[in-house]
């Protein structure tokens, strides 16, 4: 197989935390309206927070990117509540790639998540169990166990088969009864695919510079 080719260049977005653009999809990682604050938005206040309730959440994101949904959602979490974070990647960052936007994230637990052994688990803090897995998201099959799934795939015009009926037909059979799926994309296609999939959707108001996102229900 070809070995995959891209240039991902470090980017200062709104808020002043950094970014990648990846030139050979043309996106970038995350919002130029702020990186953090939409992580914060999308996968935090519309998501975790949700399972406030729980002792313990399984944690599938789809898209470890830069690895900042893990690094906020191990902030927003409290050492008392047992956490299992899966992330998987088929293309993972080379270390000149994620030390370049280390100036926005100089913290010990950044540096451990990317220099983690792939397929391996790791306690990055007391509870937070963390497993990065390097894989096609379209192959990823799991018993119905996740409570939450961060679905961050680059966009519908960049990546369409990830937004399909399919995938996320698969995703919901992974997924436990009253578990949640949110993503930041909002599009109107993505909705009925949710849909068709078995999910409830809600539209919910959307990070800066954007109007909506979506959060799907398994019912």
């Amino acid at each position: 197989m070809k070995e995959f080719e891209d240039k991902r260049l470090p980017v200062r977005t709104k808020d002043g935390s950094l970014s990648l653009f990846s030139e050979r999809y043309s996106q970038h990682y995350h919002s130029i309206h702020g990186a953090r604050q939409e992580s914060l938005h999308v996968f935090i206040a519309n998501g975790l927070v949700m399972f406030e309730y729980l002792a313990e959440i399984s944690i599938l994101e789809i898209g470890m990117g830069t690895g900042l949904n893990i690094l906020v959602t191990l902030e927003s979490t409290s050492i008392q509540k047992k956490v299992n974070y899966l992330s998987l990647e088929k293309y993972p960052l080379s270390e000149p790639e994620w030390t370049s936007i280390l100036p926005s994230f100089q913290t010990e637990q950044f540096q451990r998540i990317h220099r983690a052994k792939w397929n391996s688990t790791i306690e990055l803090q007391k509870n937070f169990l963390f497993e990065k897995q390097q894989i096609d998201f379209l192959d990823y099959r799991s018993e119905p166990k996740h409570h939450l799934i961060y679905f961050d795939a680059f966009s519908p015009e960049a990546q369409p088969e990830l937004w399909s009926t399919l995938m996320f037909e698969t995703l919901n059979k992974c997924m436990l009864p009253g578990g949640l799926l949110v993503t930041y994309c909002a599009k109107g296609e993505v909705r009925r695919n949710m849909l068709a999939a078995g999910f409830k959707v809600e539209k919910r108001p959307g990070p800066p510079g954007k109007r909506e996102m979506l959060a799907a229900w398994k019912m």
